[in-house]
């Protein structure tokens, strides 16, 4: 098993022909590219072509229509009980807080058993949440605190269901596929959400909340048929580790010895924990500044999710993966927030939402499969929970901290602050891969030249 250079001794760059392997078949460097071309079919949907990716595929997105239901009325129901954005918070904290907690013991399981059977049960669990919320709204018995109970519940699932589900993609399509299986499920997500919103915002109008959870809960049978029409003879298992001692300590030491792992981690953390907590902004900038109601929340996830479909369909053309584009990607996403934080009218923000989340969207995908690819199969459990738990798991931080932040000082300020944290810590990081990667950077303000570069450190290499 391939190690990769350490972070303190970090080669310099050699040619792309004498370039060691560092991610063992992946071809991922500290520099930042996965650049190993895909095997097999191109093109944007060329992981479809696969059966059983496909079966996955068109079952995740049923599913994923009525999570977004659910989602957009939680944060709204929550909203109209207590009038606080801080209880929005604390509902998102209560869903996220087990991956923070309990992340890693999850990427210990996928590794360990047979993940589509793990599926099974992770899928039809997150169902029975759904209709138990569904019973209690539709009953006229729901109370905050029930939504809290669900969403803790949802999250103590998805502590075992994400990496499970993150690595099994590999088991459907090869390595060949990877990249273009990870954005088309981004691509997956964000077309669901495109109808979602819409329709809870309707039913939440029309006929109450309630049935926007019921549906949650019905639409998780597709996973559940589309698993058990798989053909298992078809999968590319990854070999499972038996049960032993110190599994979590080895994961966590394979991450910290490679530079090309730890920093899109360490950057996808700042992200997540400060840049990803639209459902308390949206909701704030749709109930307090624009004086709008469930329908123009709506309407705001609706836009956000259009730029995160365009952005998740651009990622599945791409042939590589480079953390140059993670790094710039994430600058130019926190300087749009702060930039839209402060928009003058509506129609302003409505027409930078959408950027937002295409910048947002590449961000996830590039470290997502960059992630993925740089590490062995073995390990990918344990990586990708560790990539999740960072993710997700600072929402309970950043969740109650920023809807705080909206209730104190205005969802503006809130707004801005996040942005502002994500574009230094995404320039942080681009100069600590730079680091690892035995690079610096070079200003050259003569006309006719590349003014801003990065270039080895050792002036004998300039010429290589």
């Amino acid at each position: 098993m391939s190690t990769g250079p350490g972070a303190e001794s970090a080669p310099a760059p050699r040619p792309d022909h004498q370039r060691p392997d560092p991610a063992g078949s992946t071809g991922a460097t500290p520099t930042g590219s996965t650049e190993r071309p895909d095997r097999g079919r191109r093109g944007t949907f060329s992981s479809l072509h696969i059966r059983n990716y496909r079966l996955f595929w068109t079952a995740a997105l049923v599913a994923n229509i009525g999570v977004w239901m659910a989602r957009i009325t939680q944060d709204w129901l929550v909203l109209s009980l207590t009038g606080s954005s801080t209880a929005v918070g604390i509902t998102t904290a209560m869903q996220f807080l087990p991956m923070l907690l309990f992340g890693l013991y999850g990427g210990v399981i996928a590794d360990r058993f047979p993940k589509r059977t793990l599926l099974f049960l992770t899928q039809g669990a997150m169902g029975l949440g759904g209709l138990f919320l569904a019973v209690l709204t539709l009953s006229g018995h729901v109370q905050v605190w029930h939504v809290y109970a669900t969403a803790l519940f949802t999250g103590m699932v998805t502590v075992v269901d994400n990496p499970t589900r993150q690595s099994f993609v590999s088991e459907m399509v090869g390595p060949g596929q990877v990249r273009n299986a990870v954005s088309l499920n981004s691509a997956n997500f964000q077309s669901a959400r495109l109808v979602g919103p819409a329709v809870a915002g309707g039913l939440t109008a029309a006929v109450g909340p309630g049935w926007a959870f019921l549906a949650n809960g019905l639409l998780f049978l597709a996973p559940i048929v589309g698993l058990a029409l798989m053909r298992t003879a078809e999968l590319h298992p990854t070999p499972r580790r038996p049960r032993g001692k110190g599994e979590l300590r080895e994961g966590l030491a394979y991450v910290s010895s490679r530079p090309e792992l730890i920093w899109p981690i360490v950057l996808i953390g700042f992200i997540g924990t400060f840049g990803f907590n639209f459902p308390i902004w949206l909701s704030a900038y749709a109930h307090d500044v624009y004086d709008g109601g469930s329908g123009m929340y709506g309407l705001f996830n609706t836009l956000m999710a259009a730029g995160s479909l365009t952005g998740a369909l651009l990622a599945a053309r791409r042939s590589s993966t480079r953390l140059r584009m993670l790094v710039a990607a994430a600058v130019v996403f926190g300087v749009l927030q702060i930039v839209t934080a402060y928009s003058p009218t509506l129609w302003t923000f409505l027409l930078l939402l959408v950027p937002i989340s295409m910048l947002g969207l590449t961000v996830n995908v590039t470290a997502n499969s960059f992630v993925q690819l740089a590490t062995d199969p073995e390990m990918r459990g344990r990586v990708m929970s560790l990539y999740m738990m960072v993710f997700v798991g600072g929402t309970p931080l950043g969740g109650p901290l920023f809807g705080w932040l909206t209730d104190a000082y205005g969802v503006r300020i809130s707004f801005a602050l996040g942005g502002l944290v994500c574009a230094v810590s995404a320039l942080f990081v681009g100069l600590m891969l730079a680091r690892a990667a035995g690079l610096r950077l070079q200003v050259d303000l003569r006309r006719g030249h590349q003014h801003v570069r990065f270039v080895p450190r050792r002036r004998e290499l300039v010429a290589a």
